[in-house]
């Protein structure tokens, strides 16, 4: 039996980490990417990695990359081989929603520990410079005329930019299930293919396509925030009478099985870490946008988002009921 005074000093130094930055020093994280080097994921792995030793919030922070099915590999991996393990986490987002539902995984969401929200990225839709679709309504009415004859390029099958194509045309009143969606695997690709007249829009980040916006060579009819974004001259979908809403947002969750002490320390080092300048510089640097939203709300907002998600893969055809 473990004696009192061990059991009261480890639960004196898990108040203390959760109360004090500075001591949260001792900690030595792993933070696992369920994808390969280069992509998203592992981008918001390694800036942790980088703000966390810099902000002094952890004293190291290894990074593993853990590839495959749009992260349904490592999150099976991260369940099985973390569970109550409470200086692990893995950095997850809306991709992996769609890829859980889509390749019918036995470990889920819900299995995780839920630990915050971190960053997000508008969504916009464009068209050539020369189409005739000057607005969303433009847009929208194409649809509407002939849905197949309307096609949209973007990312993988069943990721953002195809559920948010899938959501365009739910929400002006076509049938999503005949959606006309071509899925590329690089941004370069895509690009091509929406400047060569070879589809009729693109779908992504803004990031990936703001720069041929800014120099005329493709137009934005709109963005998917709830409000115009400052200093960027795109109306939303909202304001053109199109109840569109959706954002790209990356997260990180906590193994299974830990305590609720391990919890609020790892919940305390996320939040510090976001509040620090280290963290601010780096979504300065890479163009994200700070979505943060910690504990129960981040906890009610991925449960919300699971089953939206899944709802419009399953109105696509990509998810059977």
């Amino acid at each position: 039996m473990i004696p009192f005074q061990t059991r009261l000093f480890g639960a004196v130094v898990a108040l203390a980490l959760a109360a004090s930055p500075a001591l949260a020093q001792q900690l030595e994280l792993k933070i696992m990417a369920p994808a390969a080097p280069g992509g998203g994921w592992d981008q918001t792995a390694r800036s942790m990695q980088q703000a966390l030793v810099a902000a002094k919030i952890a004293r190291s922070v290894q990074v593993t990359n853990v590839a495959g099915a749009g992260g349904s590999v490592g999150i099976a991996q991260f369940v099985n081989g973390a569970k109550g393990d409470g200086n692990q986490m893995m950095v997850n987002g809306f991709v992996m929603v769609g890829a859980l539902a889509m390749n019918k995984s036995p470990v889920t969401l819900d299995q995780v520990t839920p630990i915050a929200r971190l960053t997000e990225e508008i969504q916009v839709i464009v068209v050539p410079a020369n189409s005739p679709l000057k607005t969303a309504q433009d847009l929208a009415n194409a649809v509407k005329a002939d849905i197949a004859k309307v096609t949209f390029a973007g990312g993988s099958a069943g990721g953002v930019d195809h559920v948010m194509a899938a959501l365009f045309a739910g929400t002006i009143g076509a049938d999503a299930k005949k959606i006309n969606y071509i899925p590329f695997s690089g941004g370069g690709e895509s690009l091509a293919a929406i400047l060569g007249g070879k589809v009729t829009a693109g779908i992504s980040g803004l990031s990936e396509y703001e720069g041929q916006i800014k120099s005329g060579k493709l137009r934005a009819l709109g963005v998917t925030s709830e409000k115009r974004i400052a200093g960027v001259d795109i109306p939303t979908f909202k304001e053109q009478g199109i109840d569109l809403v959706i954002a790209n947002w990356r997260s990180v969750v906590a193994p299974p099985g830990i305590t609720a002490e391990q919890r609020k320390v790892l919940s305390n080092a996320v939040e510090s870490m976001v509040k620090s300048d280290a963290w601010k510089e780096i979504l300065k640097q890479k163009g994200w946008e700070d979505a943060y939203l910690g504990g129960d709300a981040f906890a009610d907002f991925l449960k919300k988002e699971t089953t939206r998600v899944t709802d419009v893969l399953k109105s696509v055809g990509l998810v059977k009921s």
